[in-house]
């Protein structure tokens, strides 16, 4: 009887701890914990406390484990800085604070400002990315590897270590990385295996703007999380987002506005054909390539981006412009499957043997 009262015992002062311990936890093993304690506790109504014990000094060494991988994530936090060019740096510290004190952020910034690059940062200098990841989704593959990488440099590291990516069929980070940069299509996959998506105890929608179906489906499921997970931050960034709309979906979240860009931009609009008209489907290549010869005409200094909707009209604008043979000027194509090594050569259309999934991006 003494032995069993002992036991008991042993067992209400396991459970006081694991349960005062578990804050310092990751997310994903509080969960885990929480749900395996509470089986816990109903078995010992069967069959005693004594009977449990066993099982309970296997759940304190595993929190024991993860409260120890949280407190190397924090000593493995890298030195952050915010380049002082960037117009977004000026704000750091006002974006920092209200990270701290809010659950959602409504962040507007122009193209260019540099929220992209310093908004995972700034998540960092808040304290955020050690209970869990820090999830910054990117509507396209491109963009998540190269902000990625350069985030990595910033902290001076090399990719996957504090800062890695994942897009189809490839990943570049590990359960150590403090930031992860997704395509929003991975993430919402992600919500398959953990629907409220505890591996990430931050997660920044970026390019908001796009409202993209799957940009709006991650919307809706992380206003459902806002409510489920009390711990988890949300921003939402867009350089031209309705921020009234967003801030009153998501309970009047605070909106920040960053102005000015690092580099100047001048939009140009072309009036449409007559009223009536019609034109052929591939006119808009034509369209697109005599808008720059008209911009060079004029001579201004500076680099013309130009958006077309599919790889092959890519590359047929891009040999299309390089047919003009403008003075001084290099065509480069930019696309999700160009190859790294082909990325910035010049070519317009890149064919190669290797440009298969374990090359591409």
């Amino acid at each position: 009887m003494k032995n069993g009262t002992h036991a008991a015992s042993s067992a209400t002062e396991i459970i006081r701890r694991i349960r005062t311990g578990l804050p310092g936890a990751m997310l994903k093993d509080q969960v885990q914990l929480i749900d395996r304690l509470q089986s816990l506790r109903q078995k010992s109504r069967r069959a005693g406390m004594t009977a449990i014990l066993p099982e309970l000094r296997n759940l304190e060494k595993r929190l024991d484990r993860s409260i120890q991988v949280r407190a190397a994530r924090k000593n493995r936090l890298p030195p952050v800085s915010f380049p002082a060019e960037l117009p977004i740096s000026g704000k750091a510290a006002d974006i920092i604070t209200a990270i701290r004190k809010n659950r959602v952020i409504i962040l507007s910034g122009e193209t260019g400002c540099g929220k992209s690059t310093q908004i995972p940062k700034m998540c960092l200098k808040a304290g955020r990315g050690l209970s869990g990841q820090i999830a910054c989704t990117q509507p396209r593959r491109i963009a998540a590897i190269t902000i990625a990488h350069r985030i990595a440099e910033e902290l001076g590291e090399g990719i996957g270590q504090s800062v890695g990516y994942k897009i189809r069929f490839r990943e570049k980070a590990s359960p150590e990385s403090l930031i992860k940069v997704v395509t929003d299509g991975m993430l919402l996959a992600e919500t398959q295996g953990d629907p409220r998506l505890f591996s990430y105890d931050t997660i920044i929608i970026d390019e908001a703007h796009e409202r993209s179906l799957n940009i709006d489906f991650l919307l809706g499921i992380t206003r459902n999380l806002i409510d489920a997970r009390p711990e988890l931050k949300l921003i939402i960034t867009s350089a031209t987002l309705d921020t009234e709309k967003f801030s009153k979906a998501f309970e009047n979240a605070p909106v920040i506005q960053v102005s000015g860009r690092m580099y100047p931009v001048t939009i140009e609009y072309r009036a449409p054909g007559p009223k009536g008209t019609t034109t052929d489907e591939t006119d808009y290549v034509e369209t697109a390539v005599k808008a720059v010869h008209d911009i060079k005409a004029k001579k201004n200094p500076g680099d013309i981006l130009v958006f077309m909707p599919t790889e092959q009209d890519i590359i047929e604008t891009c040999e299309k412009l390089e047919g003009k043979r403008f003075a001084g000027t290099t065509v480069l194509p930019l696309y999700a499957r160009l190859p790294r090594h082909a990325a910035g050569t010049g070519l317009s259309c890149v064919r190669t043997e290797d440009c298969g999934r374990d090359q591409c991006g």
